[in-house]
């Protein structure tokens, strides 16, 4: 067995963190409304994981230099990820905010989020969303035994493509469980019937990323983290921690 395949006692740990991170990523989301800062949010889902008794695993994540300063990213309209909540930053009515949390619980990763409405958006912003949820789906699908990664990403960009979205190219899903990130990489895009091969035991972060304008991307020189759209339209980001088993796929998170 690969290190990148888990066994069955490590997934049903696996299976127990992403069911209690996938409750805290619900109830976060129910604070979103107009006129709640995004630190508020990242308040109470550190607060969450804490008692739950996980450890937060995206805060300080990083290089010693410049670590990520919290356990919950909150990536605000064109913010595509790794947006750093704070204090100053308001949720307006019409905005949108992606939600990503990790939590190492009992030695293992999971890695989940979910992109949403603050009060009424537009029609255009709510069909990026249900676009990139339900790609997020279709790129479950596809993890079988015997499938390969490119059919993953084929099945996800299938998505983006009818509905006009750009397909975020530069940032990629992975394999997670033992880290935060491991291989292999889990890309958006791609070709069916080519790269890697899923066996069972792989746990996958799937994770469709799709702009409403351009796939390119700006990387925020100040913070270091943030990366947005580079012609500053609305971004989604839907994300599952999945198991690759016997039968079908299994959504841990």
């Amino acid at each position: 067995m690969s290190s990148m395949q888990k066994t069955k006692q490590e997934i049903d740990k696996i299976r127990e963190g992403g069911k209690i991170l996938h409750g805290i990523l619900r109830a976060t989301a129910k604070l979103v409304k107009p006129g709640i800062s995004t630190a508020v949010l990242n308040d109470f889902a550190e607060k969450e994981i804490v008692k739950a008794g996980g450890r937060p695993s995206f805060k300080n994540y990083g290089t010693k230099d410049n670590p990520f300063p919290a356990g919950l990213c909150t990536s605000l309209n064109d913010v595509v990820v790794h947006g750093i909540p704070s204090k100053k930053e308001i949720l307006q009515e019409g905005d949108i905010v992606g939600l990503d949390i990790g939590m190492e619980y009992k030695g293992f990763y999971t890695d989940t989020a979910i992109t949403v409405p603050v009060g009424n958006v537009s029609a255009e912003t709510q069909k990026l969303l249900e676009v990139t949820e339900k790609a997020l789906q279709a790129g479950i699908d596809q993890a079988r035994v015997g499938n390969r990664i490119g059919d993953i990403g084929a099945a996800i960009e299938v998505y983006a493509n009818k509905a006009g979205l750009g397909v975020v190219r530069d940032l990629v899903g992975h394999g997670v469980g033992y880290d935060v990130h491991e291989d292999p990489q889990v890309p958006n895009y791609g070709r069916a019937h080519t790269g890697p091969e899923l066996k069972e035991g792989m746990v996958l972060a799937i994770e469709p990323m799709f702009n409403l304008g351009t796939h390119k991307l700006v990387f925020d020189d100040y913070d270091g983290w943030t990366i947005s759209t580079a012609d500053g339209k609305y971004s989604a980001h839907f994300e599952h921690t999945i198991a690759v088993t016997k039968n079908r796929p299994e959504i841990l998170t």
